[in-house]
């Protein structure tokens, strides 16, 4: 696809999701290599939601870390795995049902919040500087973007399309 200095010459218009991959690509590559120049290699930008969720409320379940973070169940067990062998979170039972387990922060996690920290602020600074930038800030849009699919899903929207250009499409 490319990189930052080298963006993708010819994307195609209608590929929206190949662009907004690359869009992510590019943003939490260069957050990863700042962290990488910060002597945090092991840290990925997709554990500072979870980091944030974790300092603000303490240990949380798997389900309970997805709707904090706003991901899928499946996605936060995902990145709690990569957290865990990186040593920055535990797995733990939960005392008031075994049956749960319980992702908590590890000391030595709570030993990079200040580094993590200072990296957030200065990832919101540059982020506002490039919504500066672009016709409307990007966090906004993508909000709007999940609100207007949260009123009719995405694959109702295709189903309607297919059929009124003859498709058997259902929905």
């Amino acid at each position: 696809m490319g990189n930052a200095n080298n963006p993708m010459k010819h994307p195609d218009p209608a590929a929206v999701g190949s662009l907004l991959r690359h869009v992510l690509e590019l943003l939490d590559g260069d957050v990863a290599k700042v962290y990488e120049e910060q002597g945090l290699a092991e840290y990925r930008p997709r554990f500072s939601p979870v980091v944030r969720a974790l300092l603000a409320e303490g240990p949380l379940s798997v389900r309970d870390l997805a709707a904090a973070t706003g991901v899928t169940h499946s996605a936060a067990s995902q990145t709690a795995a990569q957290m865990a062998r990186a040593g920055l979170v535990t797995h733990s039972p939960d005392p008031l049902d075994a049956r749960r387990r319980l992702i908590g922060l590890t000391p030595k996690a709570r030993a990079l919040v200040p580094r993590i920290e200072a990296e957030w602020e200065a990832t919101a600074a540059a982020m506002a500087e490039l919504d500066e930038e672009l016709s409307m800030p990007l966090g906004r849009l993508l909000r709007e973007v999940a609100q207007a699919v949260g009123r009719r899903p995405f694959r109702e929207r295709v189903a309607a399309a297919y059929r009124a250009r003859g498709g058997g499409l259902e929905s």
